[in-house]
């Protein structure tokens, strides 16, 4: 049985799932939401400061395509959700929309032993990639939970945590066990990406770009990493492609 077209679509579903309509629970301090956007969120994406200036009203009639935008763009890509295994991703995506994609990063990178800087690049997914799935989302969740449970408002909002965690759990391992092995997800790094000289090509690009920031000019493709972020990744690519050249090349 074949995965979903667009896992982005799959993903989406999921997380619209669990955060319903527009709540303005007293509790809760993210303040006024609707379908998961907080009050916060939708002014940050408007450019509205200070956030206030931002009606609730605004926040109450938000339709479901500017919802999705802002999925996509502050929680999706900055995870680079779209380059992760199918389940890893759903797992990365749900736990940043939940706590944060700096949290949901760096709890990754922890899980797979690379530096816990909180952006995905090409050493944590070539990290991820060396991982069972299903294990890593196994530990993902107990991560998520083992947060959740140390928060102030464990008492209010704890049940409804817990049953979350434990769907987007089953949903994930669910989207592994239809996973055809030689089958790609949707933008995975494999194996074909270290053909040839290929790999020595992106890593000078990348290296090239990140000389660049350094020295104040910005490169809009590379816009979300530092300069010094962007030579450290473009080594540990060339320097990947050469470790496994010389694996390679002993058997």
């Amino acid at each position: 049985m074949p995965m979903p077209a667009s896992r982005w679509t799959r993903c989406l579903a999921q997380i619209l799932k669990h955060e319903g309509g527009f709540v303005d629970h007293p509790s809760d301090p993210g303040g006024a939401t609707n379908m998961g956007i907080t009050h916060k969120t939708l002014a940050r994406w408007r450019g509205i400061e200070p956030w206030w200036d931002l009606p609730r009203s605004e926040v109450e009639a938000l339709t479901r395509n500017e919802a999705s935008a802002i999925y996509k763009a502050l929680y999706w890509e900055r995870c680079k959700a779209g380059s992760l295994p199918a389940g890893v991703d759903l797992a990365v995506f749900d736990y940043a929309v939940n706590s944060g994609p700096d949290r949901a990063v760096k709890t990754l990178q922890a899980l797979v032993g690379v530096v816990q800087d909180g952006f995905v690049g090409p050493i944590t997914l070539a990290a991820v990639q060396k991982r069972d799935p299903r294990a890593l989302v196994e530990a993902l969740c107990d991560q998520r939970m083992g947060f959740l449970q140390r928060l102030a408002h464990w008492a209010a909002f704890g049940r409804g945590w817990t049953n979350r965690v434990a769907d987007v759990r089953a949903a994930a391992l669910a989207d592994i066990a239809l996973l055809v092995p030689s089958q790609p997800t949707d933008g995975v790094y494999d194996m074909a990406f270290l053909d040839g000289y290929k790999t020595y090509i992106v890593g000078a690009l990348m290296l090239a770009a990140g000389i660049a920031q350094a020295l104040g000019i910005e490169v809009p493709a590379f816009g979300e990493y530092s300069g010094a972020q962007l030579i450290m990744e473009a080594f540990a690519v060339i320097f990947l492609r050469r470790g496994l050249k010389s694996e390679l090349g002993k058997v």
